[in-house]
């Protein structure tokens, strides 16, 4: 009897510490999301350099999906990943166009390079968005062509512009947020 009650006196410890150890899920059952929807002055990345553009976009989009399989994604992350593209395509057409054509010199120069960071960006979204669309649509068993088809468009248009961001590396970029 004292070696039961020794026995369970050494487990008891041991036990609690794999309990403790559980993620500890929210009052919705789900773990806190790795993406969260962001204000484009708090996710812009035209300000710095030219260069490194596309791993800046993936910091945004693409990393904190790391690891998921992107058919679980819930419809609120898919919808604050299109509400980001949409802003930095305001910010393109709203603040850079005008910006860009309003000045002149190395500030014209750090405005264009600034609005191709600000185009992998919302491409980087765009791309991530249809991505998200389509593994959930292979999940679902349903015909997935003309999501990779906007697919390969929206990624020839990324390239594009990391290759001119690569180009341009090193040279000023600013941003307009």
């Amino acid at each position: 009897m004292v070696r039961l009650s020794l026995a369970s006196f050494l487990l008891l410890p041991a036990l609690a510490s794999f309990v403790a150890a559980a993620p500890v899920p929210t009052s919705a059952g789900l773990s806190k999301r790795a993406f969260q929807l962001l204000d484009y002055a708090d996710f812009q990345i035209s300000d710095g350099t030219a260069g490194d553009a596309q791993a800046q976009a993936n910091a945004v989009f693409v990393d904190p999906f790391d690891g998921v399989d992107l058919a679980t994604v819930d419809d609120q992350t898919a919808d604050d990943i299109e509400t980001m593209r949409k802003a930095a395509e305001s910010a393109e057409t709203d603040d850079f166009n005008p910006a860009i054509e309003a000045a002149s010199g190395d500030e014209a120069d750090a405005l264009q390079n600034g609005k191709i960071k600000n185009k992998v960006l919302k491409l980087t979204a765009e791309v991530q968005g249809l991505n998200i669309k389509l593994a959930k649509a292979q999940a679902a068993g349903q015909s997935t062509s003309s999501i990779q088809t906007k697919i390969d468009a929206e990624q020839k248009k990324l390239d594009t512009n990391v290759a001119t961001d690569k180009k341009n590396a090193g040279q000023a970029s600013k941003g307009v947020a």
